[in-house]
């Protein structure tokens, strides 16, 4: 049987609307499905020792998105930190908000994308590490002041060397020697006159003695010459 002319053209045009028809609805589903707020990813990170709210967009279709991050405090917003716009990739596009989080901190991340995603927050909301990015310094503890010893009796009192030998009595009178031959005013003993120096007799007997003799013969000789006179005087 064959196709008239007519149905062929008629066929035709109805194969062309509906390869048209699935071809805009593949693309506008394609897209919506590209573009949704599950191809976002938030999270609190370090960078050196400064923090970071990192944002990942993974939308292929490159669509430009508005993110937000805020502060949270006990469910409500307390400060806007930072705004951004980004085009998602399939590898995915990330934007980082610089932020010297808390530890234990909570954000909400926003996102906004015209026709497909209406400020729309990224679940669950970042909570930071427990860890802060910059570790502080906990000072060194100061040692205790060690307590000096008592001083013992040995430390104190020098003890004299067992090895170094005790003078000997000849030394110790050589040593006494200079002292017993300081000047003195008392006039030396004669010589041969030790006996009397050891008995403690003064100097000037030997002298007083020779004295004594010298008159004792003075006197003898006077007796005698006056006996001879007087013999002489009984003869005549």
């Amino acid at each position: 049987m064959s196709i008239s002319r007519r149905n062929a053209r008629r066929s035709v045009r109805i194969l062309g609307l509906a390869s048209a028809s699935a071809a805009l609805v593949l693309g506008v589903s394609g897209q919506a499905l590209a573009c949704n707020i599950g191809e976002f990813k938030a999270e609190a990170v370090c960078k050196g020792e400064k923090g970071q709210i990192k944002v990942t967009d993974r939308d292929f279709s490159g669509q430009p998105a508005t993110v937000t991050v805020y502060l949270e405090n006990h469910g409500a917003d307390e400060k806007k930190i930072g705004e951004q716009q980004v085009k998602g990739s399939k590898e995915g596009t990330v934007i980082a908000f610089d932020e010297d989080w808390a530890p234990g901190a909570v954000y909400r991340v926003s996102v906004n994308v015209p026709r497909f995603i209406k400020n729309l927050d990224i679940e669950p909301d970042v909570v930071a590490p427990a860890t802060a990015c910059k570790k502080e310094e906990s000072p060194s503890p100061t040692p205790p002041a060690a307590e000096s010893p008592a001083p013992s009796a040995s430390a104190s009192t020098p003890v004299e060397d067992s090895a170094t030998p005790a003078p000997s009595a000849s030394e110790s009178s050589s040593a006494a020697a200079p002292v017993s031959e300081a000047p003195s005013n008392a006039p030396s003993a004669a010589i041969g006159d030790s006996n009397l120096a050891e008995t403690g007799a003064n100097s000037n007997t030997g002298l007083i003695a020779g004295v004594a003799g010298a008159l004792v013969v003075v006197g003898g000789g006077a007796v005698y010459f006056g006996m001879r006179r007087r013999g002489a005087k009984t003869g005549s």
